[in-house]
């Protein structure tokens, strides 16, 4: 049987996680791609790019976990949270496109990798799953948020245009930063009791 603490973790993960990242530049660097390139490639270069970034986030934040009182990294956590919240509550949607060229000599499996290597390593996602980490079981917090990440991406591969048609951007956002001041919320109360 799976103990509810691992459940609870893999849940919270994968939801602040999927709110965060619908819309990122990651995921419409997917729907860009995908609308000029096969799906597949797209969809495989990106999971193998979350597989690698979510287990260094993980490893970093139960690195830290092991020797920071948890206390202090509650602290923290809860500072960094509600900054990505009301990062997020304060965002603006860029109506600009950005142009993705596919890099010479590389297939789109590998310029999807690349790009979301590059575009992801140290965002906001990213460090929250390392936060996440110090503060939850490591394996179950790795689980849920690289199941949301591929699950956003499909998203956006195949249903991205449709879905942000009839939901405006800025409400996802909203929800998203609603989520991270509630995060915030409660790893400041860890923090303080």
């Amino acid at each position: 049987m799976i103990p509810p603490e691992s459940v609870s973790a893999a849940l919270s993960s994968f939801t602040l996680i999927a709110l965060a990242e619908i819309g990122d530049k990651s995921q419409l660097v997917c729907m860009t791609l995908a609308t000029r390139h096969r799906h597949w490639p797209v969809l495989l270069g990106a999971t193998l790019a979350f597989l690698i970034l979510n287990a260094l986030a993980v490893l970093f934040g139960a690195g830290i976990a092991a020797w920071v009182p948890e206390r202090i990294l509650a602290g923290v956590v809860a500072v960094m949270f509600g900054v990505f919240g009301i990062h997020t509550l304060l965002h603006k949607d860029d109506e600009e496109s950005d142009e993705i060229e596919e890099m010479p000599g590389h297939g789109i499996f590998y310029t999807t990798l690349l790009l979301i290597l590059v575009a992801e390593f140290g965002d906001k996602t990213q460090i929250a799953v390392a936060g996440l980490a110090g503060s939850m079981a490591p394996w179950p917090v790795w689980l849920g948020a690289t199941a949301a990440l591929i699950l956003v991406t499909a998203l956006g591969v195949w249903a991205g245009r449709t879905l942000l048609q009839r939901i405006p951007l800025r409400w996802l956002h909203l929800l998203s930063g609603g989520l991270f001041m509630t995060f915030a919320l409660m790893a400041a109360w860890r923090a303080l009791v």
